[in-house]
Formats: structure tokens, C-alpha cells, sequence
């Protein structure tokens, strides 16, 4: 029934049990178990497939619950324990190609120039002693990109691992057999629903043809409105309900919990969920100008968002003194570093 319902349950030999539930990982010691599980509407996605949450597992002696690639509750990171704050990093990806051509890219997945290379290895020696657990990024390689490279600075050394779950066998295919590989690791989620503004009958085109095209006026004013979309194409609205569409139901319960988040992705994607973060009117955001591989650190704490603004340097006194958690991180990365 187990099976049927939510997962596979896996016998372990001496180590007792391992049962496999969406995308979480239980193992279960051999004397007696009690296992609840509750069925969670929350962080659907837009294919309709409901997730599955495991809300609490009991033993007569021990259990222990894992969430597949959850960071190791030993050394700095934070348990995930219901916490009252967590650190929501955002980052706009590097330069890319078509940044550097001066072309309109929306949509079209294009890679970094050498410069977005530099400007993702920089924003991750900014970020690197603030706690990262989980990633999110576009599914546009830009955004990966940078999002990995970040992490290459990272002090914490764990390995950001994209999660597959577009197939059954690609889920089986990107199995990983070792805990101790999974402690080591931070899961990053590639969603469509990050993605740049998709522009239409804009994209290839750099500002000249398209104010040749379509008229200097009509391009400032799709480039500059909230709801006017360009040909066939996103306005920054339609943009906006989607991306903080997925965040509310993705990100943060993650937040919720007490996880630590990375969000890689882009101009006017970012610019939506800071939007909803900063309770910014549509005047407001279409103003708001955020500049390639520069991270912003906001605290979720009670239920709110506190912008922090951007580290400079990852010693900058400052930004650890904005809140007791994040200083008490870098000491305990001094401590296991040295």
C-alpha cells in the first residue's frame, strides 16, 4: 500500500529500513516503526503533479528523516528545524553573450561571456560565508551557470547537484547512493517559471533594428510599461505573476522551514519577486535597475523579508553583523576551515 501510494519501501539488511517518498528519504531503524505522512498541496507545479511531504517519522528507538541532498545537520549549516529566520540571496546572472552584443535575449538560451564568468565567480566570493541549502534557478544555462560558479567560492566546499525530475528515469538515472555524498551536497532546482521575460518578436534584435522596426516610442514603451507586452511576447506583469506564483509555492515554504536559498536568474524575473518582497508598486519595479552578478541578501525572519542590500567582499564586517545567525555561520566556517 505504501508502494502504491507515495513511494517504495526498500529493505536495508542490519540497517533497517529505506523508503523512498517523492523527493524525500527516510531510513528507519529495525525496532518498530510509526510513520505518518500527509499529502501537501503546496509547491505545485504547473504540470498539476501533487508533491508528497513527509511530515513526521517515529521509532520505538530511533528514526532518522532526510530530505534527498538536504544539507548535513553536523557542521555549519543549520538544522532544518522550523526556524524563525533563514538568508534569501538573489543574484542576476552573469553577462552573456547576447548581453554583450546588445541584443535582446529574453528567452533564448544563451551562455556567459568571460566577463559573466568573472561576475559569477565574484558574487560567489561575496556570498561565501553566507549559508546556502537549497538553489533555484531558470531553466536557461545563463542563470546555471552562474549559480554553479557562485558556488565554486563557496567556504562551505558542498557541491550544488541539479535535480532531475523531468522522468521517472531521469529521476532513477541521477540516484545518489551514498549519505554521506548527499550531506555533502546542496539540490539546485532548474524551473521554466524563473525565466527571463520572454520578448517576443523582440529577441535577436538589438535596440537599432528594433527602434527601425517597430518605431522609437513602441520600443521605449514595451521595454518601460508594466503591462504593455511587445509582439507575440511577456509584459513585466505577465511575467511577474508567474515568477512569484512559483516562489509563494516553492521557495517559501522552503524559507518557512528554516532553509537557507539561493535564487540565479534574471532581470525582470528578479525584479518581479522583489516586487512582491519589497511591496513595490508597478511604478515602482519598472524603475528598478539590477546590474549583472551583483547579489542581494534579504533575512526572512517572522514572516518578513528584510532587504540587506549587497555584500561587497565576503569579509565585510557589516554584512555578518546584520543578524546573530549569520555571524555565528562564518565563525563556525572559521572554525572548521582552520
Amino acid at each position: 500500500m505504501l508502494h502504491q501510494t507515495i513511494g517504495n519501501l526498500q529493505l536495508l539488511s542490519n540497517s533497517g529500513t529505506h523508503c523512498r517518498i517523492g523527493n524525500n528519504s527516510v531510513r528507519l531503524l529495525p525496532k518498530g516503526f510509526k510513520l505518518e505522512v500527509e499529502f501537501s498541496k503546496r509547491g505545485t507545479y504547473s504540470s498539476g503533479e501533487r508533491k508528497f511531504g513527509v511530515i513526521r517519522a517515529s521509532a520505538s528507538q530511533t528514526s532518522v528523516v532526510d530530505p534527498i541532498l538536504a544539507p548535513s545537520n553536523n557542521g555549519p549549516h543549520e538544522s532544518h528545524k522550523k526556524s524563525n529566520e533563514a538568508a534569501l540571496i538573489l543574484i542576476r546572472h552573469g553577462e552573456s553573450l547576447w548581453n554583450e552584443k546588445n541584443l535582446f535575449t529574453g528567452c533564448v538560451d544563451v551562455p556567459l561571456t568571460k566577463k559573466g564568468v568573472e561576475e559569477a565567480i565574484e558574487a560567489g566570493k561575496r556570498i561565501s560565508n553566507i549559508p546556502v541549502d537549497m538553489i533555484y534557478t531558470s531553466s536557461l544555462i545563463r542563470a546555471q551557470m552562474t549559480a554553479m560558479l557562485a558556488m565554486t567560492q563557496h567556504r562551505c566546499k558542498k557541491v550544488p547537484i541539479i535535480i532531475h525530475s523531468e522522468s521517472e528515469q531521469a529521476k532513477a538515472w541521477s540516484e545518489i547512493y551514498s549519505e554521506d555524498t548527499i550531506n555533502q551536497s546542496i539540490p539546485v532546482v532548474a524551473a521554466w517559471q524563473m525565466n527571463e521575460r520572454m520578448y517576443g518578436e523582440l529577441q535577436g534584435l538589438n535596440k537599432q533594428e528594433t527602434a527601425d522596426r517597430f518605431g522609437k516610442e513602441k520600443v521605449h514603451e514595451w521595454r518601460r510599461s508594466y503591462d504593455i507586452p511587445p509582439p507575440n511576447g511577456e509584459s513585466l506583469e505577465m511575467c511577474a505573476q508567474r515568477a512569484v506564483a512559483y516562489f509563494k509555492d516553492n521557495i517559501e515554504p522552503q524559507l518557512l522551514s528554516g532553509k537557507n536559498v539561493m535564487i540565479s536568474a534574471h532581470g525582470n524575473s528578479l525584479r518581479s519577486i522583489i516586487m512582491y518582497l519589497d511591496k513595490l508598486t508597478s511604478q515602482e519595479v519598472i524603475s528598478l535597475e539590477l546590474s549583472t552578478g551583483i547579489p542581494m541578501l534579504y533575512i526572512f525572519k517572522e514572516g518578513k523579508f528584510i532587504r540587506r542590500g549587497s555584500p561587497v567582499a565576503p569579509t565585510e564586517a557589516g554584512v555578518y553583523a546584520y543578524t546573530r545567525r549569520l555571524a555565528q555561520y562564518r565563525q563556525k566556517l572559521d572554525e572548521m576551515l582552520h
